[in-house]
């Protein structure tokens, strides 16, 4: 037994050269040899997404000795993501990322445990979260980038350090990339960078009716004109194939109509769910990033990153850090509503419009309320028919200037303050 143990550490041998000695820049209650060792051995990691940056992660954390892997997303293998998820093969089209992921990196690292998790991250409770010591982000979505982030800022029990999970998030995006470390609750979270990824541009609702010009174009009329004529009944799921199926398919036709090409499935993905472009070598060098972190964190061999990172490769190769600083008014990791300015003869539809164009805001079916009123409620039915009359109405006859307004929405767990401050 021993004898084999020495074996499989041969293959770490170079990583064992930091872990076996201390050095200038070592965390003072770092232990070298056979603890650190068995620390990072037994380091229970999650990694939240299989796709492009996923796969380099997984690859990257087996090779640097961690053995106690778990890996979930909810998504299967599409043909268009062979070119880049090279843990994938052709005959894998179809299955479950996460699990072909997962047994294509134990089939090479044998000693390493990897459990997958076919879902959504939403569907895990906090229970699941605490069990692991470190998570790693490889997501392509910034919604579900600030679900992840805000649950594990709630789970943070003063009085149980064993709740405090780092967060090491890496995102890209063409020729440019970040990797970032949060401690949640003690260092600048997501939701305080927030305004660093501004939605993207909304399309007029004329030019998407009546003259589209891009297949872009033809997805959002997909999505927003003729999912209300046809099915307003039913609630968009952009996780269901099948709702994903029926607006590719009204996309493509109405692009044949106006002769425009390049309306396939995986472009109305991108679209409907906001999928950030990626591409393998920028993906390989984020997930560098991202596990050398993992890496500093469970062993404490060398301090973090503190705690940005950017990256962009287009022109040439260029690195920069910085300490993104919390902000107090940040509605997870902070205490203070947050000051907007607001047109306080704008009516309270168009301010509700804005809250999804805002790069602070970025809320796409807010529920308002103030402290003694309710403005709007998405649902149920009976308090949106109820609290409908107040979308035509201006705010200054709403609320005061200065009103802190309070703001839910379904894809967040929390509640968001905000402080209207009129400008007129």
């Amino acid at each position: 037994m021993a004898g084999e143990r020495r074996s499989s550490r041969r293959r770490y041998q170079y990583i064992d050269k930091f872990l076996n000695k201390a050095g200038p820049s070592t965390d003072p209650d770092f232990v070298p040899g056979a603890p650190t060792i068995t620390n990072l051995e037994t380091s229970k990691v999650l990694v939240i997404g299989a796709g492009g940056l996923g796969c380099e992660i997984l690859k990257d954390l087996a090779m640097s000795g961690f053995r106690d892997i778990h890996v979930i997303d909810m998504d299967t293998i599409d043909v268009s993501n062979l070119n880049r998820q090279f843990l994938f093969r052709k005959d894998d089209v179809g299955m479950s990322k996460a699990e072909v992921a997962a047994a294509s990196v134990m089939k090479r690292c044998k000693d390493v445990q990897i459990t997958p998790f076919n879902g959504k991250i939403q569907d895990k409770d906090e229970e699941f979260y605490l069990q692991f010591k470190i998570i790693i982000c490889g997501l392509d979505s910034i919604e579900a980038r600030r679900w992840i982030n805000a649950t594990l800022c709630s789970m943070v029990d003063m009085d149980n350090p064993e709740s405090l999970k780092p967060l090491v998030d890496g995102g890209t995006e063409g020729f440019k990339g970040q990797a970032r470390v949060i401690l949640p609750t003690l260092t600048s979270c997501i939701e305080c960078q927030l305004d660093m990824h501004a939605p993207r541009a909304a399309v007029p609702l004329c030019t998407l009716a009546t003259i589209p010009r891009q297949p872009e174009h033809c997805i959002e009329w997909a999505k927003i004109i003729a999912w209300e004529e046809h099915r307003k009944d039913t609630v968009l799921d952009t996780d269901d194939p099948e709702h994903i199926t029926w607006l590719y398919e009204k996309a493509l036709n109405r692009a044949k109509e106006f002769n425009i090409p390049g309306v396939t499935y995986q472009t109305t993905q991108g679209v409907v769910k906001n999928i950030i472009p990626a591409i393998a070598s920028t993906n390989a060098i984020i997930a560098a990033a991202c596990c050398n972190e993992a890496f500093k964190l469970a062993t404490s061999c060398n301090p973090n990153l503190t705690n940005y990172m950017m990256y962009t490769g287009d022109d040439s190769i260029y690195t920069y850090t910085f300490e993104h600083e919390q902000k107090p008014d940040c509605p997870v990791c902070g205490n203070l509503a947050k000051t907007i300015t607001v047109n306080p003869n704008q009516t309270l539809q168009e301010f509700i419009e804005s809250l999804g164009e805002r790069p602070e805001a970025q809320l796409k079916k807010p529920t308002l309320r103030t402290e003694s009123t309710s403005l709007y409620f998405q649902s149920p039915p009976s308090l949106e028919e109820q609290t409908r009359p107040n979308l035509s109405k201006k705010l200054k006859d709403l609320i005061s200037d200065g009103e802190e307004v309070g703001v839910s929405d379904p894809a967040f767990i929390i509640d968001f303050k905000f402080k209207l401050a009129f400008q007129f």
